[in-house]
């Protein structure tokens, strides 16, 4: 989930759940929502919300797994690396220990826990965790005298869960990407090209790479089912949003595709990884069940409480707010996210759709950059250092002072650039960094260049991140209907993360992605995949019916002068956003060579 490092830039990383009460809703999580780098995880943390059903945030508290766990579990930014393997992983029993510690805060803190209703909340996406076949006895007689963890010490076939940073899974990568036929049909099917931290080739590389952890495993579960699993006192399901960050999910056909089965399990194998993966419910509301026993007697919840689904870190981010298609959230901490809700169906290897958490016929547009403000801070340390207390004045200076494209006067090369500390995902090229120019008038004339100075690099980085994010998104944008002579753009942006904090960067996200009606920063204190898992749980459970959607009833108790601020105008009629689109297949074309000579 996400922590904030300072107060212009941030972010680490949270788990949640999410709980509905009389008239509280609890939301927790667990397991890490990585804005990261490769083989640095941020610092994450598991955060308790308890929100009242008119959405007033009641209680919070948390744990940080550094502050908390780093000399027990020996983690780094929550977590452990192998170098050598490029695995990056997180101790089970951690998180399993930070559930207990977690909620012993909240009843030291006076929250009402008898009061609480219900029970959701979110997982960072795409990671596993590999259950043994002592799992569902052991969490079925949890002893509310004694910890979670120990009970569970026998419930796990492996003791680690892979983290969305590893990137030891190239050649399952690879064998994923062509077994349809090419990148672009296993986007069709499943909604994404294969990624090293989706679910489906870590499972291929268990089986292959350690295939007694493979074989001594009954279930394999997301972070999200997993933290469900521990507050029911059974395995719980795979959420419907979630299953699709796993490449195995035909979305279309809303069930397991059968071809990829076999690819991660072998065709002899699919019945036995069939069972692994259990069922999976199509709606992301009602209840799962009623609360383990382990939690009424240890901590007074109500033997009434009930567990709704659990959801993704990222999937419960876009429930946020009650987020109308054509609407962008920008998620600027370490990492950086671009979310939109979307009905239309359009994928492509270069990004990724998944299925709305609680909306069916609606889809969830992603893109997910490792490089977000760790790439910004490395340019603002090659500034010099201000006077001040801010340590991001003389960044911002620059970014405002600088021109759209560092384009002075008529004639100036556009300047173009990525800037890449870390190897990144999107496009899926190594470390580095790169500058070019072209012609600003139509992106002509595409060369190579040399260093400009780090004043142009505060402003050109800042484009560069949203040049990506309008080149990828520009197919599912479209003319504002009551403003038809406006160019095809985001209704609106909603900023969150540390960057959110910064008017510089806000400034520059606007010019370059628009935004019909404006870019607002949701202030949501900063844990807007938290507070989206509470929200969740309040739908699943407050709901008239399976016809009453998220919109409709989070909408209705809403209150956007408390949650939302219009921090810059977006669009605006001065032809800025035209000028960058002139450059946009210029941006495109870069990539393509950057990528020729620098792919992972």
């Amino acid at each position: 989930m996400h922590k904030q490092t300072d107060n212009r830039e941030d972010n680490a990383d949270r788990t949640r759940i999410v709980d509905v009460t009389e008239t509280f809703h609890i939301i927790h999580t667990s397991g890490a929502c990585q804005v990261g780098s490769l083989l640095k995880a941020r610092l994450h943390v598991e955060i308790a919300i308890v929100i009242a059903s008119d959405l007033k945030v009641v209680s919070e508290t948390k744990v940080d797994f550094d502050a908390d766990f780093a000399a027990k579990y020996k983690i780094t930014k929550g977590v452990q690396t192998n170098e050598d393997e490029g695995e990056v992983y997180a101790p089970v029993a951690m998180w399993v220990e930070s559930v207990d510690l977690v909620l012993s805060r909240l009843k030291e803190a006076g929250c009402p826990m008898d009061r609480i209703k219900g029970i959701s909340g979110s997982g960072q996406q795409h990671s596993s965790v590999y259950w043994s076949e002592r799992a569902e006895s052991e969490l079925n007689k949890l002893d509310g005298a004694k910890t979670l963890i120990d009970q569970l010490s026998d419930a796990f076939a492996y003791e680690f869960t892979p983290n969305w940073q590893d990137h030891s899974t190239q050649t399952e990568c690879d064998h994923f990407d062509a077994h349809l036929g090419s990148k672009q049909k296993l986007a069709d099917a499943t909604g994404s090209a294969a990624h090293h931290r989706f679910t489906g080739t870590q499972i291929l590389r268990m089986r292959r790479r350690r295939p007694e952890v493979y074989k001594k495993t009954a279930r394999i579960s997301l972070a999200s089912s997993f933290l469900a699993s521990l507050f029911l006192g059974t395995i719980a399901p795979i959420d419907i949003s979630d299953v699709t960050g796993m490449n195995l999910w035909d979305i279309a056909g809303e069930k397991w595709n059968e071809s990829l089965l076999e690819l991660t399990a072998t065709k002899e194998g699919v019945p036995e990884l069939r069972k692994k993966l259990g069922d999976v419910p199509l709606d992301g509301g009602g209840s799962l069940g009623g609360i383990s026993p382990y939690f009424v007697r240890r901590y007074g919840f109500s033997a009434e409480c009930q567990v709704a689904p659990f959801t993704g870190d990222n999937p419960a981010t876009i429930l946020s707010l009650p987020l109308r298609p054509h609407d962008a959230i920008v998620s600027l901490g370490t990492s950086s996210t671009f979310l939109m809700n979307t009905p239309s169906y359009r994928p492509d290897p270069s990004y990724h759709f998944m299925n709305h958490p609680t909306t069916k016929g609606h889809f969830m547009f992603m893109l997910c950059y490792k490089n977000g403000g760790l790439a910004r801070e490395k340019v603002r340390d090659s500034l010099p250092k201000p006077d001040g207390p801010d340590p991001w004045a003389n960044f911002n200076k620059s970014v405002l002072e600088t021109p759209p494209l560092d384009v002075r006067k008529d004639g100036d090369r556009a300047k173009l650039g990525l800037y890449f500390p870390l190897p990144e995902i999107v496009p899926n090229v190594k470390a580095g960094t790169w500058r070019y120019t072209c012609s600003a008038a139509d992106g002509s004339g595409l060369s190579e260049a040399q260093s400009w100075g780090a004043e142009a690099d505060a402003r050109v980085i800042v484009e560069s991140q949203a040049l990506s994010m309008r080149l990828r998104s520009q197919k599912l944008v479209s003319v504002p209907r009551d403003q038809p002579k406006l160019p095809a753009q985001p209704r609106r942006i909603y900023l969150v993360g540390g960057g959110s904090l910064n008017p510089a960067i806000a400034r520059a996200v606007g010019d370059v992605l628009g935004g019909a009606e404006g870019v607002y920063r949701l202030d949501v204190g900063g844990n807007a995949c938290a507070l989206g898992g509470a929200y969740k749980a309040l739908w699943a459970l407050e709901r008239r019916g399976p016809d009453e959607s998220f919109d409709e009833l989070v909408g209705r108790r809403w209150n956007e002068d408390e949650a939302v601020q219009k921090v810059d105008d977006g669009y605006r009629d001065d032809g800025v956003f035209q000028r960058y689109g002139k450059v946009l297949g210029a941006f495109e074309e870069m990539e393509k060579r950057i990528l020729e000579v620098a792919h992972n």
